[in-house]
């Protein structure tokens, strides 16, 4: 038979002790920078160069902090990229992108407008890419 505790200071005594056993429940967990690349990355829009040579506009998000790129099929070994900024109008520098995730613009401020002229390595070669910001 169980027995009920009556007495309000027994009670107490007992409700404090198991405070003091019970686990912490909750606790702040570091920040997962491969989950924040993986968002990014996550957003990206894929795009076939022939399609067009430049492509956008776009704006950035919250979601990425610089702007990235990366080939996923075709047969050019690489492609050259840079960033207009709408505001600005000229490209930013061309950077040449294979089949990783490449950074094309840092610390871009979020709501920034741009558009991302490609080219390939070769005259009528293909890509297909995929564009994070």
């Amino acid at each position: 038979m169980a027995k009920i505790l009556t007495h309000p200071a027994a009670a107490a005594a007992l409700l404090a002790a198991l405070a003091v056993s019970a686990p912490a429940t909750a606790s702040a967990a570091p920040a997962n920078t491969s989950a924040a690349a993986t968002s990014c990355y996550g957003g990206a829009v894929t795009v076939s160069y022939g399609d067009a040579v430049e492509f956008g506009p776009y704006t950035t998000t919250s979601r990425c902090t610089d702007i990235n790129l990366r080939m996923v099929s075709g047969d050019a070994e690489f492609v050259w990229a840079c960033v207009k900024f709408v505001r600005v109008g000229e490209c930013n520098y061309w950077t040449k992108v294979g089949r990783s995730w490449k950074t094309i613009a840092t610390d871009v401020k979020d709501g920034s407008k741009f558009t991302m002229p490609l080219g390939v390595d070769l005259e009528g070669a293909s890509a297909r890419v995929q564009i994070a910001f």
